[in-house]
């Protein structure tokens, strides 16, 4: 195989082709159902669709079928089929995996950057979507054209993209259901929505966590009351949700207290931890935008990466209730919600903890308020199988080709749902979980932006993957 001309290939398509098509695609305010009950309506989700599979079809891959898997009520799947090529086997199949739905706008965009507008700046492509995980189908589709361009072996390839996995992927289960023949039963899954440390080294992720999020209210009152005349006889409604969360978080240490939100992590993650924190030459908590004086909740960089990684956590993703400070009369509200976002070891049992947490959060309220738990939802996190030596070094392989560096692993902090769906069904299978969210570039969060240069190395990755497990048992 020939390092240089996958390059050149990999860019001509980058350039060409994949970055048009992904300015398109930020410009398409397509959010996740979850934060769009509207969606079919709006259309947005339909739009992307239709761009991401008018653009593949085009793609000239031998044998490429391109399908949108319908089912009435759902986010859309697409589904591409791509036989062997050159000797390889159509009973041995590989799984591609991304997702085209979006987190929502967020503010804080710097001046000049939109969620909806693209903008290059630096070799960074900015706009919501594009990093997370937009490129998916793009850079997969780019990978497989490549490798036949070039007369790689390849086995018989199946590329899923999903459109509700940014609300927990409620959607997937039932298409992989349906699908579950047309599937197979792959020996390799790979899926580009993960992250890395840096851009120097392709990095594969060992682990996801698993997540609970709900809506908690509370209740006190039926409408809001003068603060002078109710103080000090009613209880305020944010006073007792912080009780109430004090049920399930040090408010002090940041640590979860329900058991059955821990796990115990397996000694080879802490090894890994320790070996990358030893050689990685900055604490993964360099990364962030902290306020000048801002300390993170641990320093030992080690111990950053496991409580990022194998450690429950509650963030408080959301209020309502309360008005802007500009608007607040003396007024004791009614009612506080918050919204909650709970990650979960990778082997916790989710729906055990789900079902804790609401436990705890609304047993025996505080002054007989009312409590609900609702949009109540959970996925599971994931553990990657050990490497197979034919993948270990296809990876440090890969790394080395198109990084310059071998490849490297790390635990993920945050959730991809299949990955948890995928290891029940596929026990036997290989994982290759990786991606081009490198430090800084904030999916989710205000100036999103693709790092361009790492998801053509990537790309170019990819094409080294497919043809060793075409390969594995020459």
């Amino acid at each position: 195989m020939s390092t240089s001309a996958t390059t050149e290939l990999v860019d001509a398509i980058w350039s060409h082709h994949i970055e048009p098509a992904l300015h398109d695609y930020i410009r398409i305010p397509n959010v996740s159902a979850a934060f769009d009950e509207r969606w079919e309506e709006h259309g947005h989700m339909h739009e992307a669709v239709d761009l991401v599979r008018n653009w593949c079809a085009t793609r000239p891959i031998a044998g490429l079928t391109v399908d949108v898997h319908e089912i009435p009520d759902h986010t859309p799947l697409i589904v591409m089929e791509i036989p062997a090529f050159n000797g390889g086997s159509n009973d041995d199949t590989v799984l591609m995996y991304g997702h085209l739905d979006k987190q929502p706008e967020m503010i804080g965009w710097r001046e000049g950057l939109g969620p909806w507008t693209p903008v290059v700046e630096n070799g960074k492509l900015y706009g919501r979507g594009g990093a997370d995980d937009g490129y998916s189908a793009f850079g997969s589709l780019a990978a497989i054209e490549v490798a036949q361009a070039i007369g790689m072996t390849h086995d018989r390839i199946v590329v899923l993209i999903e459109a509700s996995e940014e609300s927990g992927s409620p959607d997937l289960p039932l298409h992989l259901v349906q699908l579950r023949d047309r599937i197979g039963t792959p020996s390799l899954v790979i899926c580009l929505d993960s992250g890395a440390l840096d851009d120097e080294h392709l990095w594969v992720t060992t682990s996801l966590r698993g997540i609970v999020v709900c809506t908690l209210t509370v209740q006190i009152l039926t409408e809001g009351v003068h603060s002078g005349e109710a103080s000090g006889i009613v209880p305020s409604s944010f006073r007792i949700i912080r009780q109430l969360l004090d049920r399930i978080e040090d408010a002090t240490t940041g640590d979860v207290l329900l058991p059955e939100l821990q796990a115990e992590t397996p000694p080879d993650r802490i090894a890994q931890a320790r070996a990358t924190a030893a050689e990685f030459p900055h604490p993964i908590a360099e990364h962030f935008p902290f306020v000048e004086g801002g300390r993170p909740m641990v320093d030992d960089p080690a111990a950053q990466l496991l409580a990022n990684t194998w450690r429950p956590t509650v963030s408080y993703t959301g209020i309502a209730g309360i008005p802007d400070v500009h608007l607040a009369g003396n007024v004791l509200r009614p009612s506080t919600s918050l919204g909650l976002s709970i990650r979960l070891p990778p082997t916790c049992d989710h729906e055990a903890a789900k079902n804790a947490l609401r436990h705890a959060l609304t047993v025996d309220p505080p002054y007989g308020a009312r409590v609900t738990v609702d949009n109540i939802a959970s996925a599971p996190g994931w553990n990657a199988p050990v490497f197979a030596p034919w993948l270990d070094q296809a990876l440090a392989v890969a790394s080395t080709e198109h990084f310059g560096q071998p490849s490297r692993t790390f635990g993920e902090g945050g959730s991809i749902p299949f990955m948890g769906m995928l290891g029940k069904m596929f026990p036997e299978a290989q994982f290759v979980v990786t991606g081009v969210l490198v430090p800084g570039s904030n999916a989710h969060g205000p100036n999103e932006f693709l790092d361009l240069a790492v998801a053509r190395k990537i790309t170019a990755c990819l094409t080294r993957i497919l043809a060793s497990h075409a390969s594995r048992h020459d």
